[in-house]
């Protein structure tokens, strides 16, 4: 069964408790979304639910608040999967701050986290659990957690965690939960693999979309630039000082390239943090909360964070390289323009990825116009790691400023310290001998 876009009513018409909705009304949730118009209804009921609609539509209390009531209800675990940690994260921030006046206990079970404390807060029995699959299913075969309380299983930005390779993952668990549980499964898209895997685990699930799939935001204004790749730099320089009020949102296709973009980035003379898989979680918290409250003006990103960023001022965002897939096209534009703001995506393209383009074309529906090239600045000269200028204590990312040898070689005092090592090494090798005579 299909519904399309129906206009909304008040939250008040969708059979949300009174107490419920109280909270709501006190968060100025008034008005749903069509996404959450259409949904929370039906999943009230428990229904299954395959739920297809933009990003930034309002998926996340679609699933949230009948899953709440639910468990209020009827008791019960429910088991919320994402596929990253920002997204774990957001999703646990925004269903705690409408669940804890009712007295909702979540926890988040994440890679790049301490295994510890997760064990801990499951062995707490939390009314919800918010988790990226590798990690779950980690702690799954290690028998330290098990989901024999498990009545609700939400699946967020399914087609996203099977890109990334957790559909084994995803099916272990859907196969270990209990089989008379609800089951919702939401994206922004919806191929082949998914719908296959609605038809294996879920029971004559509603279908609500809310737009056709890879349909992209109404009020984003696209642009493609045909550059070559050894020009990209230079362009993205002429943008960041055309667009130098705009909160900005960089996407690199590996995270060697968005390490390099940032670093080049703050050359400019921009402020700039990176987030992808070689930050650690403390790290990627850190670049993330710094964008969100504007310490950082540009945030350089591989597709970790095409899906989980929710952040409301990003103005513009850049691809730097095409994303592999089309449909992360979508997701990575999806992250300006939110709210009813107004956004644009820019997309760097060589001649030889015309083709590519169409691809995405096709996909959303719509013609990305090619602009001709600005004038662009020289080149910079490049600043090698080594090279920036040295601070004291420890500088971005907590990281030392300079290479080791490089500030040990450099700052004033070392040769005073190597003198005195080598003096501690002799007083402790002769310190040391008698030991090793008796030995």
């Amino acid at each position: 069964m299909t519904q399309k876009d129906q206009p909304t009513g008040f939250f008040s018409d969708l059979g949300i408790k009174k107490s419920f909705l109280n909270i709501l009304n006190k968060k100025q949730f008034i008005v749903p979304t069509p996404i959450q118009h259409q949904v929370i209804p039906n999943a009230l009921d428990g229904k299954d639910v395959v739920g297809i609609a933009q990003t930034g539509t309002g998926k996340t209390l679609a699933f949230g608040i009948p899953i709440i009531q639910r468990i209020a209800l009827y008791k019960g675990q429910g088991l919320i999967l994402v596929p990253t940690r920002e997204l774990a994260l957001q999703v646990e921030e925004a269903l705690r701050s409408i669940g804890s006046p009712l007295g909702l206990r979540s926890t988040v079970i994440i890679g790049g986290a301490p295994q510890h404390s997760q064990v801990k807060s499951l062995r707490r029995n939390p009314h919800i659990v918010i988790a990226t699959p590798g990690r779950l299913a980690d702690l799954m075969n290690q028998k330290i957690y098990n989901l024999s309380k498990v009545n609700a299983v939400i699946l967020d930005e399914a087609d996203r965690m099977l890109d990334v390779g957790f559909l084994p993952q995803i099916k272990q668990i859907l196969e270990s939960a209990p089989a008379k549980r609800q089951t919702m499964l939401f994206s922004a898209t919806m191929p082949k693999t998914i719908s296959s895997l609605a038809g294996e685990f879920m029971k004559t699930p509603l279908r609500v979309e809310i737009a056709p799939q890879g349909t992209s935001a109404e009020n984003v204004d696209h642009e493609v630039f045909i550059v070559q790749k050894n020009t990209k730099m230079r362009l993205l320089d002429s943008l960041l000082e055309k667009y130098q009020k705009d909160t900005t949102l960089i996407f690199s296709r590996t995270k060697h390239g968005a390490k390099k973009i940032a670093r080049d980035i703050r050359n400019m003379g921009h402020t700039a943090t990176e987030i992808h898989s070689n930050r650690s979680q403390n790290q990627r918290k850190t670049a993330l909360d710094g964008f969100t409250n504007k310490k950082f003006r540009v945030m350089v990103a591989t597709d970790i964070a095409s899906r989980g960023i929710d952040v409301q001022h990003i103005s513009l965002v850049i691809n730097f390289d095409l994303p592999d897939n089309s449909e992360d096209y979508v997701h990575r534009i999806g992250r300006t323009g939110r709210a009813g703001r107004s956004g644009k995506a820019v997309t760097f393209a060589t001649s030889d990825q015309r083709r590519d383009i169409k691809k995405i074309e096709r996909l959303i529906r719509k013609s990305l116009p090619i602009q001709s090239l600005p004038d662009l600045p020289p080149e910079r000269e490049k600043t090698t790691y080594e090279e920036q200028p040295q601070q004291r204590g420890r500088g971005y990312f907590g990281q030392r400023s300079q290479g080791r040898h490089s500030a040990t070689k450099n700052h004033p005092g070392s040769s005073q310290r190597r003198r005195q090592r080598a003096r501690f090494q002799r007083s402790n090798s002769s310190s040391r001998q008698p030991r090793q005579e008796l030995v």
